[in-house]
């Protein structure tokens, strides 16, 4: 349990107590491709080969129809979605979240069709309207880790 409350930078270096952060994804060897795309700016997915379906977040199978890891590819995704839905968030006591209030938590239809969830950025709250379209920008969460979020 202690290892997942503290989680892992980059599957290699824990974080420690005094650094603890609730933002910051377990970066494995699967992932490692995502992870280095979206540090150069791209969004990838995964797409299978045998019902030819996208899927996120990245896994190992098709979560369709169940085929393996040899049948599913990585792919890059054009990064144009349009907003599902959202949720202005005013408080989170996890850290860094505090230091970020408020910002919006948002589910996203990419445009190869899966759904993100996400963060909205640069948008006023009050402009938000379902279906706005919305294009993938990355913003780094810790040295070398780049998070894609969404803007108009």
């Amino acid at each position: 349990m202690a290892d997942l409350v503290r989680g892992r930078v980059d599957g290699t270096v824990p974080v420690t107590a005094d650094a603890l952060r609730f933002d910051l994804p377990e970066v494995d060897e699967f992932t490692r491709p995502y992870w280095d795309a979206a540090g150069e700016g791209r969004l990838l997915l995964r797409r299978c080969v045998d019902c030819g379906r996208a899927h996120h977040y990245p896994r190992e199978f098709c979560p369709h129809c169940w085929a393996g890891e040899d049948r599913v590819t990585w792919e890059p995704a054009s990064g144009r979605a349009t907003l599902y839905t959202w949720s202005v968030i005013h408080r989170n006591d996890l850290p860094p979240f505090g230091t970020r209030v408020p910002y919006v938590a948002a589910v996203v239809d990419l445009a190869e069709g899966p759904r993100m969830m996400t963060e909205v950025i640069d948008c006023a709250h009050e402009a938000l309207r379902i279906g706005m379209p919305l294009e993938v920008t990355f913003r780094e969460a810790a040295q070398a880790l780049w998070i894609p979020v969404f803007r108009p």
